[in-house]
């Protein structure tokens, strides 16, 4: 637990690539293999069940304290993080604790979830009483559940690779499905994690183990087009498609059975029973990535992708649900053929095999299910940037444009031949602020979250709507002189929240809109950041609700 904790704070300390690598490969070559389990684990994103009600975990370390409520909250407002309050406050450990992570985690942490509050109480006083400042601050992140850390997944994978000596493409393939709350992390999965590397690992795939036969291949990610596209060469050497906006998906069909991964490695497969049953249709030994959209049968464009957010949100789907959100597999991608490893096959090849697969399909249960996105063609950049520009009214976010003979890669790399995304603008719009709330982790001493507004006209008064939350998109420097700003102009404060008086205007940019009965404003976007702040801009000049609107209405049209 002490090194766990050691490396949890190195590695929020800093912001160098460099040294966090360092720290977590020395880290790993020194722990044991069930603790260095349980904190891969962790560090590749698994997420820890809240095990001990907040309010409860609140009222244990302030009475531990001697504090008073109004205390505890303002010492609270001024950290910004509960965990890290916690560890402030409490009095000096008397105890020492050597039990390593595994132990913390299975014998002690985990029991916890469910017992009566005056056994929680009991207990959680004895582990605290243990642990120094870093200790006590990791635990209550993990039973608490708002363990988070500033480290790429990559980075952990590059980290496994040179301390096992394997490479890191077969790390990140081993790692797949690493995070799956079904598979407890043990030392026998992680000694197969970092085994040796053998020469059948570098042939067709082939699950390593019993548990792997499932698992999916890492995604290949695409790259933001950030250059005149002209520069790309001839549009001929490229695979050109659209951009579509929905779950980003791998389905699985091995071993007569059928699993259905999101690119966060969910196993999503009770999720999308009409996609589930797609995969039965299909031979055995084949893997599909493609992306899962909200898509009504015979319907030209895809729904909002808010449309499938009900079957990710909801535990049980109904039969309205169901109807609400039908999905569909939009595929452009075959990894996997027969139980043979595609991956190295050029792109243009694996899409002559997935269409030849489609069309193999047709009239079976898959039909309408299982769609190849379409190739886009134009005669030129010029024509093509045309195309893109009808993006919004096909419900898309741009294009895709593949290297016709790229390999499948493993995250976002290069060395494999090249992807770009090519997005459209976002919708903007010049918004007042109104809320800030404070940040978290190295931002958890300034304001760096807010909630923006536009004017709603409605009845020839003019009040200002929340419409949007954000917390990217400014510069340090920046958000030093907001969040000044913000407690210059603090006029009430709600728990943790500030209402300001409105002064600020930003350029809020954001990828798609919709209509929401559960907003006040009747609108929800989707990914909200700040693209600049316009200091140049009065808060009259900010827009109004009706100009939002109208992105939907525009949409529509």
């Amino acid at each position: 637990m002490k090194r766990f904790a050691a490396l949890y704070t190195a590695l929020d300390a800093t912001t160098s690539t460099h040294d966090k690598l360092a720290a977590l490969t020395s880290y790993f070559s020194a722990a044991e293999p069930e603790d260095a389990a349980w904190a891969s684990y962790f560090l590749a994103g698994g997420k820890p069940r809240q095990l001990v009600p907040t309010r409860l975990l609140t009222d244990i370390a302030r009475e531990r304290a001697g504090l008073p409520e109004w205390l505890f909250e303002e010492s609270y407002h001024a950290v910004g993080d509960l965990a890290e309050t916690i560890a402030h406050i409490l009095p000096p450990a008397s105890r020492d604790s050597e039990l390593g992570l595994t132990q913390w985690i299975e014998q002690r942490m985990l029991p916890l979830r469910g017992l009566p509050p005056d056994e929680l109480r009991t207990r959680l006083l004895s582990y605290w009483d243990e642990l120094d400042w870093g200790g006590r601050f990791l635990l209550t992140k993990l039973i608490g559940g708002g363990f988070r850390v500033g480290v790429a997944r990559q980075l952990v994978v590059r980290a496994l690779a040179e301390v096992a000596g394997v490479d890191h493409k077969r790390i990140a393939q081993r790692m797949v499905g690493w995070t799956d709350s079904q598979q407890k992390p043990d030392a026998a999965r992680y000694l197969r994690l970092v085994a040796p590397q053998t020469d059948d690992d570098t042939q067709a795939h082939a699950p390593e183990h019993d548990s792997d036969l499932g698992l999916p291949y890492p995604f290949f990610l695409a790259h933001p087009l950030q250059t005149d596209p002209a520069t790309l060469g001839d549009p001929a050497h490229w695979l050109i498609e659209w951009k579509w906006d929905g779950i980003r998906a791998q389905l699985v069909k091995r071993g007569g059975r059928v699993w259905l991964w999101s690119r966060g490695e969910d196993l999503i497969t009770d999720r999308f029973p009409e996609v589930a049953a797609l995969g039965e249709s299909l031979p055995d030994g084949y893997v599909i990535d493609g992306e899962i959209l909200a898509w009504e049968p015979g319907a030209a464009t895809p729904l909002p992708f808010a449309r499938l957010q009900p079957r990710i949100a909801r535990k049980t789907l109904t039969r309205k649900i169901l109807a609400d959100s039908p999905a569909a597999l939009l595929a452009y991608d075959l990894l996997e053929a027969n139980g043979q490893d595609l991956r190295m096959s050029p792109l243009a090849d694996r899409r002559a095999r997935l269409d030849a697969l489609s069309a193999s399909v047709e009239g079976t249960l898959a039909r309408g299910l299982l769609r190849v996105s379409p190739l886009v063609s134009g005669a030129d950049w010029s024509a093509l940037a045309a195309l893109r520009e009808e993006s919004r009214a096909r419900g898309v976010e741009g294009l895709m444009l593949k290297e016709r003979e790229s390999m499948y890669g493993v995250g976002r790399t290069k060395a494999s031949g090249t992807w770009w995304k090519w997005k459209i603008e976002p919708y903007a719009v010049d918004a007042v602020l109104v809320y800030a709330q404070r940040g978290h982790g190295r931002r958890a001493s300034l304001y760096t979250d807010y909630t923006f507004a536009v004017w709603d006209e409605a009845d020839g008064v003019r009040t200002l709507v929340p419409f949007a939350k954000a917390y990217s998109g400014l510069t340090d420097e920046e958000m030093h002189r907001v969040d000044a700003i913000v407690r210059k102009t603090t006029v009430d404060k709600f728990g943790p929240v500030r209402s300001v008086t409105p002064t600020l205007v930003f350029e809020i940019g954001f990828e798609g809109i919709q209509a929401s009965s559960r907003h006040k404003s009747g609108v929800a976007v989707r990914f909200p950041r700040m693209l600049r702040w316009r200091t140049d801009k009065h808060i009259d000049d900010a827009d109004t609700l009706a100009m939002l609107k109208g992105f939907i209405d525009n949409r529509a049209g």
